[in-house]
């Protein structure tokens, strides 16, 4: 009998096609588009949104393109997933990813808020300790949470690892982030005021973050399966996707 011919592994980043990974919070999916791209299939990503469909497309123009091309190559591109509460949605409860990347988080921009005031850091800190909550019961054992952040001021008082440490997430890295390693992402501001703007990065990092203890009772249950299954129905909605 002939060998089973074995799928090639490529990498972008930090990223390879191997991991099953979450992307969250995202502008325009570029950045999942870029993965995908490198990847030459994306039936090991779900990629997310805050934003409805409709709502996308009116402050994203440029994200038709991207989500097109995550579903050709076969991405499960979801709609209106809040960070705060994505550990309790019906398609993503279910399954345990080795990658939660959630690039630039951002409360929203005011106009009466500029981001040295002390009201939006905090609301910051408050997007991010939901997130990082909510996250940790995601991850497969030794899995990681990715977070693509500003670290000069005032964005550094934010205090990312403090918490993430919270949560019952710990730093395992800080790397520099470095745009031109993934061609074509452009980075958007979100929000209400001139979302589909770039903002400058300046020092970036992309911190990684993992659970604290590899116990059985630390990690969330996955609908009563052991944490690398998923139920019918799940699998069904994820067609042929490589996330069981």
């Amino acid at each position: 009998m002939g060998r089973k011919k074995q799928r090639r592994i490529r990498r972008v980043g930090h990223y390879s096609s191997s991991h099953k990974i979450l992307l969250v919070g995202e502008g325009d999916f570029s950045f999942s588009a870029c993965l995908a791209r490198a990847f030459r299939s994306a039936t090991n990503m779900v990629a997310t949104t805050l934003e409805s469909k409709d709502t996308l497309s009116t402050k994203h123009w440029s994200s038709k393109a991207h989500v097109d091309e995550l579903k050709t190559r076969g991405c499960l591109v979801l709609y209106e997933v809040d960070v705060d509460d994505m550990d309790q949605h019906p398609t993503l409860m279910c399954i345990k990813f080795d990658i939660i990347i959630f690039n630039f988080p951002h409360a929203g921009h005011y106009s009466w808020l500029c981001e040295r005031d002390d009201e939006l850091i905090q609301m910051h800190r408050d997007l991010l300790k939901a997130f990082f909550k909510s996250a940790r019961g995601m991850l497969s054992k030794g899995g990681e949470v990715h977070v693509s952040h500003r670290d000069d001021y005032p964005y550094y008082q934010w205090k990312l690892k403090e918490l993430a440490e919270k949560a019952g997430l710990v730093l395992k890295e800080k790397v520099w982030f470095e745009k031109s390693n993934y061609p074509g992402y452009h980075n958007k501001r979100g929000g209400g005021i001139q979302s589909n703007k770039k903002f400058p990065l300046n020092e970036c990092y992309t911190f990684k973050f993992s659970l604290k203890h590899e116990t059985s009772h630390e990690l969330k249950p996955a609908c009563n399966q052991t944490t690398s299954t998923l139920s019918d129905d799940i699998s069904d909605a994820l067609n042929s996707m490589h996330l069981k």
